[in-house]
């Protein structure tokens, strides 16, 4: 596709998601790094994405694998060099792809110099650039638990107050309500921008504005903490500060956005990105992600049911494009579970449950997101001990479920093989040679086994792989202004097998049918949708000329897609 001008090039766009530690060692230390992505970029181009989205890369002491930022002007030396930076994005730009970064602005590392000086007075000019409050009764400020456990608040004896941090300790909140926070945000994303990126993922963007008096949150089931999201979700001046950042920043340029917004339903997001309001392009939310929670919130083991996810993507397809919004399309990231894993199946339907997962996504409207590794249909990892896994969030949840909850220890190994973010971050599986091809040195984290049948030299060799599926999902987004444009309609909502739906414009329309089951199984076309103009787009299995205008025979997770002329 030929990229142009307009500032919403990004809605024909397809993006690839790069974890850079786990993408390419490129100097046999075991890490990826930014010469190993550039080193691959022509892979990516040749799958058909446009832009590349890279977790950070700036200098970081990896409590929490780079999102907590020490220096926002300085790539990771882990990584590489700016240099190797201006390299990396020259040849991405030569190749036609985009570049957009991690912008993680809602807080900074403890070793950041601003918090340096911060904790050293409360007379220190930068001690306002956090958030601070003083003990209440000799206690913690409120109830709130930070999602890597513990209290959100830690105690600093030079100033005698506690500093608020939603993730690790190590990850202190920035005080958004200082101006000149603001401006030292600003200032980083114009250093970046003006190098000449393309944009970028905000990461928890919608906790930036926390709500006076800092409120007690309700008790998080199986947790003796409370939930801080009721006074940091979608807080009382968010959309004042993104407003501000899109006038003075982000309008001067033709970039793309994307923000994190946990805890954010789809009311919710409309503010952050209806077009006329002038925030974010797009949002990426979880109510498909929080679908198969219980007892143990994301740790339990439960499964989706289909009807509920219909539910949830049709609510959002419908309501962003009503307020002249856009949707960003994905099944996993670097936070997630695997897609095939979580959401098709992982074993004798691998590759097909895969294909139908992409042509599910691909087809709806909006941005699709393809994190490293699902174009082969990468799995989740099964390590056999804690030690194997280096998550600060899987390492914490191992921990209060074993010594706290008492579970049996094989039991919250279970739960982690599930839902670990690791599951994530096991190199990219290029090739059967040792590590995977990912690294000739034993990788930072454990290669996934499978790595000897999943990888991609096995799935290039193989016309009928997942790889050249995707491709070719691709080449459709790009090919037909139907899956851009295309007004969304669910069918059949109450089946628990498939998942049918509808796009249209005033010329075409496309049909779109999903199978979840493990067993053949019939469908009926709506009567209204009956008419023999069909003609077969794509399907994941070879497509079998039939006359049929009344039923489809869907094999075990079967997708077609249907075009005709109206």
């Amino acid at each position: 596709m030929m990229m142009n001008n307009q500032r919403d090039w990004w809605k024909k766009a397809v993006v690839y998601q790069v974890y850079p530690k786990s993408f390419q060692d490129s100097n046999g230390d075991g890490i990826g790094d930014l010469n190993g992505i550039t080193q691959k970029l022509a892979y990516i181009k040749s799958l058909g994405a446009d832009v590349v989205w890279l977790n950070p890369i700036y200098q970081s002491p990896h409590v929490d694998n780079g999102y907590d930022i020490a220096d926002y002007y300085q790539i990771d030396a882990d990584l590489g060099s700016m240099a190797d930076f201006d390299r990396l994005l020259t040849t991405a730009h030569q190749l036609g792809l985009k570049l957009i970064l991690d912008l993680v602005v809602n807080h900074t590392s403890d070793q950041h110099r601003w918090f340096q000086e911060a904790k050293s007075s409360r007379d220190n000019p930068y001690h306002d650039y956090y958030i601070w409050q003083d003990a209440v009764s000799g206690q913690v400020p409120n109830n709130w638990g930070s999602s890597f456990g513990g209290s959100t608040w830690e105690y600093v004896p030079a100033v005698d107050q506690y500093y608020l941090h939603l993730f690790a300790k190590e990850q202190p909140d920035l005080n958004w309500r200082n101006p000149q926070v603001r401006q030292a945000v600003y200032d980083i994303m114009r250093f970046w921008l003006d190098k000449g990126i393309d944009g970028f993922r905000m990461d928890v963007i919608n906790l930036i504005s926390k709500v006076a008096g800092f409120p007690d949150g309700p008790i998080i089931q199986n947790k003796q903490y409370g939930d801080y999201y009721v006074g940091t979700a979608n807080g009382p001046h968010v959309h004042e500060y993104l407003q501000e950042m899109n006038e003075q920043v982000l309008s001067h340029y033709s970039v793309m956005t994307v923000g994190e917004t946990p805890h954010t339903g789809v009311q919710d997001a409309v503010p952050y990105v209806d077009a006329r309001r002038h925030e974010l392009d797009m949002v990426f939310h979880f109510d498909h992600m929080h679908l198969d929670y219980g007892k143990y919130g994301k740790f339990s083991t439960n499964r989706f049911k289909l009807t509920d996810l219909k539910r949830v993507l049709s609510e959002w397809q419908t309501t962003i494009a009503e307020h002249q919004g856009w949707n960003s399309l994905y099944w996993s990231n670097h936070d997630q579970a695997r897609a095939v894993s979580r959401f098709g199946n992982d074993s004798v339907y691998r590759v097909a449950s895969a294909k139908m997962l992409g042509t599910l996504l691909h087809m709806l409207q909006g941005t699709p997101y393809i994190y490293e590794g699902e174009e082969i249909g990468m799995t989740n990892v099964n390590y056999r001990d804690i030690q194997s896994y280096d998550d600060i969030e899987t390492q914490d949840v191992f921990k209060r479920l074993t010594q706290i909850e008492n579970l049996p220890v094989q039991k919250v190994m279970e739960m982690i093989h599930c839902k670990s973010r690791d599951n994530a971050r096991t190199p990219m599986q290029w090739n059967r040679s040792t590590n995977a091809g990912f690294s000739i040195k034993q990788p930072w984290l454990k290669v996934n086994p499978n790595y000897t049948v999943v990888n991609v030299a096995t799935a290039q060799a193989d016309p009928q792989s997942i790889w050249y599926y995707y491709q070719r999902l691709i080449k459709l987004r790009h090919q037909y202004d139907i899956v851009t444009t295309g007004t969304y309609q669910l069918l059949d909502p109450d089946n628990p097998l498939v998942f049918a739906y509808t796009r249209t414009t005033a010329t075409q329309q496309l049909l779109v049918v999903c199978s979840f089951a493990t067993h053949i199984s019939d469908w009926a076309i709506p009567v209204s949708l009956q008419s023999k103009k069909w003609q077969p787009l794509i399907d994941n299995y070879p497509i079998v000329a039939d006359n049929e205008t009344a039923n489809l025979t869907l094999q075990p997770y079967e997708a077609k897609v249907f075009l005709r002329a109206l």
